[in-house]
């Protein structure tokens, strides 16, 4: 009996020390941030102290990208780990007219669950823009709680909509406050075991929305939709400061990693800006394959496993997923993921670069980036003022990124083999892609169910 209390009490050790070295895992999204708008991209008239703060603590990498220029297909990429055109989920899941019927398939398993299985407790605060159905619902797709959003957009001040679990949770208070307090909310209620925490603001997306003290804050700044952009983003590095004030406090800095993306690039078309956002270096937008619209800031810091400082190999928002389930000891190997584990190319095990290449397909847009070449066919309406989309996309360009980073020297003519052999890797990696389950093939995706493919989201 002695031996049988023994080894129960040993196996009761090795289990509590297993599920201690689990790290925490905190993934923090912006929405429609411009690439220059950050302090450690530069920034000058927008304080960013906490963002900036965890940049000098973190692998801060000069190439991240996200599989997506739009906010939905970005967030399916990112929870799956895999390019959102392997399973359909190409463009935006359309508004209030589809009747909640579009979302991520439920086919895809998505990384709270695969955590959650692994004794991880889960959550979501803020916008989903995944599915309004019952059966896209955070908490069926494996997040235990859900505080937040379903649709894509939500007023900052306007309690309706907000919901936590199923049920109306709405303050009337500032969103961004709120989402930030229900992220600290929900880590000091999980102290003790291993918790993943997605923390999907809608800042800075539209509608243009600030408190007025922190307005207040940003006088200087004359032109009117960059004063309320800069209140918006400072709103947001507050709430950040917050959750990772009480990550530390915690005493579980060291074991948890922490990674900060936004969902795409700013809304801006040739200098015309929905938000206020800047994409400084970069020309595009939001809704285009050019760097500003996928181009993104990105961190990813874990203390106890990543020495600080600057990686710049190309990787991509698939990468987190892969990296985090990798961490925690899932083995993904059932899941076809695209992303790729990055811990041993950051501990410098691994010399070669995470990819050969990374793709893009939105509609007829699409892009490839392989080394510093990148090969792009993009929304023409990218070279307009007009904001207003509808045109064929151009032909395609050849960019050397590495010394024009704002792509304005295509060497197409002058290279065109290389052209042809990018053109035929990129099709070969479509091969391996679906036609989309909603939307024009332009990318508009404003919930046209394609109706070959209904079953697929049911």
């Amino acid at each position: 009996m002695t031996r049988l209390c023994l080894l129960a009490f040993c196996l009761s050790l090795a289990a509590s020390a297993s599920a201690a070295e689990k790290p925490n895992i905190l993934f923090l999204v912006g929405d429609d941030m411009g690439y220059a708008d950050v302090g450690f991209h530069g920034c000058k008239d927008i304080p960013t102290p906490n963002l900036d703060a965890l940049a000098r603590s973190s692998v801060r990498f000069t190439n991240g990208y996200v599989s997506g220029p739009y906010c939905s297909p970005t967030r399916a990429g990112l929870l799956t780990g895999r390019y959102q055109t392997r399973f359909g989920h190409e463009f935006n899941p359309g508004g209030d007219g589809d009747g909640g019927a579009l979302g991520l398939p439920v086919s895809e398993t998505l990384i709270p669950a695969r955590l959650k299985s692994a004794g991880y407790a889960t959550a979501l605060t803020g916008k989903w823009h995944l599915g309004s159905a019952e059966q896209f619902h955070p908490q069926r797709r494996g997040f235990d709680d859900f505080f937040g959003f379903l649709g894509g957009a939500h007023d900052y001040f306007n309690e309706r909509g907000i919901l936590r679990g199923n049920e109306p949770a709405g303050t009337g208070e500032y969103l961004t406050d709120v989402i930030g307090r229900e992220a600290v909310k929900f880590m000091e209620s999980k102290k003790g075991s291993p918790w993943f925490l997605y923390v999907a603001f809608n800042a800075v997306h539209t509608p243009m929305q600030a408190d007025d003290a922190r307005l207040r804050k940003f006088e200087s700044i004359t032109d009117p939709q960059r004063r309320k952009y800069a209140a918006m983003m400072f709103a947001m590095d507050e709430a950040i400061g917050k959750i990772l004030k009480a990550v530390e406090e915690s005493g579980q800095a060291q074991n948890t990693l922490v990674a900060f993306i936004s969902d795409n690039g700013g809304p801006t078309m040739n200098g015309v800006t929905v938000n206020g956002s800047i994409n400084t270096p970069f020309r595009g937008s939001k809704r285009t394959t050019l760097e500003g619209g996928i181009h993104v800031p990105f961190l990813l810091r874990w203390p106890s496993q990543f020495q600080a400082g600057v990686y710049e190999q190309p990787v991509i928002q698939l990468d987190l997923t892969a990296t985090a389930l990798a961490a925690a000891g899932v083995d993904p190997s059932s899941a076809k993921l695209d992303g790729v584990d990055l811990r041993p190319h950051l501990s410098g095990s691994v010399k070669k670069p995470p990819h050969d290449a990374l793709y893009w397909r939105f509609g007829q847009q699409m892009a490839i980036r392989n080394g510093n070449l990148k090969l792009v066919r993009y929304d023409s309406n990218a070279d307009t003022n007009t904001g207003k989309g509808g045109q064929p996309v151009t032909e395609a360009k050849l960019y050397d990124l590495e010394a024009d980073a704002g792509e304005s020297k295509d060497l197409a003519a002058a290279m065109p083999e290389k052209v042809k052999e990018l053109q035929a890797k990129w099709d070969r990696w479509n091969e391996g892609n679906v036609e989309p389950l909603w939307g024009s093939s332009r990318g508009g995706g404003r919930g046209q169910r394609r109706q070959q493919r209904q079953e697929a989201t049911k």
